[in-house]
């Protein structure tokens, strides 16, 4: 063999090694082997000193004693009553400390949300944190046409799928509302039907009135194959406004709470209050609100059945109070989300709340600052459900299939984040910076060191871009939204339905299904 030819097989015996080593590295990694993941732990910030959760506290329970909550249904009144609470002459039903405290001591801690893919579970405790979707947007973001317009089943169907193929969205509730589906026992079937049929994470929705919940407990039973599957295995859950802020009870919604409870469905305690409107404009009182609210619903649930799941749902929201006009993506509302993950803790119940939602009307700069600086103080504070983290414009009006394919870049940067800085023996010691530095190339590129952390210690874009100006010349510079909306399609052209053929059309016979 020439010495040209030894040289030339030397070059490709490296060049098929660097190829062998970029395949290995760009294979998806082992779960247990990814830098971020579902239910890592944070707790890091906390904006409330020991003294300010107390007060928050004792004054939560003085607002439940002296004022109380409205408007209950009477079969509320009946539970509420017999569990030891007062109903006044006033109406008011007001609840004892001693009352709350018992059922604070019988609510159920530690619980999971189930998936009906189990690796998709999300066990609330401590301080783990999981990132999904959330809300009730009446538009979808048209990037096409840089305009909004109604959202469709479709549209529902499309995100859920879209959720199912993005690491970093844990979970899929109810995004947007299905517009072209105007009978309200059929839009409440088709968010269902879209929300599971397009993602096996688990999923969380709401219901327009107590009589539709036996028709959807049907549907569920359907996909979950029986009434004894899904009572092991609830995979839905109910996002339920049991509360109108300040301090009322909203009858509809509680029925319906009363009737999922008893059909075995977790429930997303909500009160979602707004700081100088319907909640108090100091962000602390906002807090109490919240809190003695969401303490209402720790009762009532457990007075229905002891250690029932329940998220403990304080989603407090900010106005701007030059205007009136919400605020979801001010830096008040990133401190009113991580005090209410703080009084979680408290408690020792798992909560979540909202973050993440912008009040720009399209993915631009100010949507990237919103979402990025909320999403990051939600997931330090150790927040276990942080709700509408991705896709959310316009304060809640709109949704972006395009911004969601984003946001999960967000949200792995927000993982990273909460996930810290290991100091250990292995990442302190000198022996690499010996090899490097002792007559060494002067350098940690492509050390072994380098190379072995480049997957388990460092998160990567999707579509963020990180290319040099040269290179992005060179690529026909891309721009930021394009590359999203290629991904979006590009996934949405495999993603398929997660529901069996068969199954499907047994339900599309029984219910008017609108997506296809």
């Amino acid at each position: 063999m020439t010495q040209a030819t030894q040289e030339t097989s030397r070059r490709k015996g490296r060049a098929g090694g660097r190829q062998a080593r970029v395949a290995q590295r760009q294979a998806p990694l082992a779960q247990d082997l990814r830098p971020v993941q579902a239910g890592m732990e944070g707790g890091w910030y906390k904006p409330l000193t020991e003294a300010g959760v107390q007060r928050i506290h004792t004054a939560a329970l003085d607002a439940l004693e002296e004022i109380g909550l409205a408007d209950a249904p009477p079969s509320g009144v009946e539970i509420l009553t017999a569990a030891g609470a007062e109903h006044g002459d006033d109406g008011r039903i007001r609840f004892p400390r001693a009352l709350v405290e018992d059922m604070l001591s019988v609510a159920a801690r530690d619980i999971t949300l189930y998936a009906r893919d189990p690796q998709f579970d999300l066990h609330l405790s401590g301080n783990k944190v999981h990132f999904g979707t959330a809300g009730a947007a009446v538009h979808i973001v048209d990037l096409e046409n840089n305009d909004y317009r109604d959202s469709t089943a479709q549209d529902l169907f499309d995100a859920a799928r879209l959720v199912q193929n993005l690491d970093n969205v844990h979970f899929f509730q109810r995004a947007m509302v299905c517009r072209d589906v105007l009978d309200n026992f059929d839009m409440d079937v088709n968010t269902l039907y879209a929300s599971c049929s397009g993602t096996t994470k688990h999923v969380g929705t709401s219901f327009s009135e107590p009589g539709h919940v036996s028709g959807c407990m049907d549907l569920i039973h359907m996909i979950a194959g029986g009434e004894d599957a899904w009572r092991a295995r609830p995979f839905v859950s109910n996002s339920n406004c049991f509360v109108v802020p300040p301090m009322k009870f909203a009858e509809e919604s509680c029925e319906t709470m009363e009737m999922l409870v008893r059909a075995g469905m977790p429930i997303l305690l909500l009160s979602a209050g707004q700081a100088g409107a319907t909640a108090p404009a100091p962000i602390a009182l906002a807090v109490v609100q919240a809190v003695a609210e969401c303490l209402a619903g720790v009762v009532y649930v457990n007075a229905i059945t002891k250690g029932h799941p329940a998220v403990f749902g304080t989603w407090p929201f900010v106005s701007d109070l030059r205007t009136g006009a919400m605020s979801g993506g001010s830096a008040e509302q990133s401190l009113l989300t991580a005090s209410c993950s703080q009084m979680h803790k408290f408690y020792g119940l798992p909560g979540g709340a909202p973050s993440g939602i912008t009040d720009a009307k399209l993915p631009d700069m100010q949507a990237g600052w919103e979402q990025g600086i909320n999403n990051v103080m939600a997931g330090l504070s150790g927040l276990n459900m942080v709700y509408e983290s991705v896709g959310m414009h316009a304060s809640l009006l709109g949704f972006c299939l395009e911004s969601l394919v984003m946001g999960d870049d967000i949200l792995g940067q927000a993982m990273r984040c909460v996930r810290g800085v290991e100091v250990t023996e292995d990442t302190t010691s000198l022996d690499a910076m010996k090899e490097v530095c002792l007559g060494g190339p002067g350098h940690y590129l492509g050390s072994e060191q380098t190379l072995s952390l480049m997957q388990t210690e460092y998160v990567y874009p999707a579509v963020g871009n990180r290319m040099s100006p040269k290179e992005w010349g060179e690529a026909g510079k891309p721009v930021l939204l394009d590359t999203a909306i290629a991904r979006k399609n590009e996934i949405l052209a495999k993603a398929g339905r997660q529901i069996d053929p068969e199954l499907d059309q047994i339900i599309r016979d029984r219910f008017n299904i609108y997506f296809e």
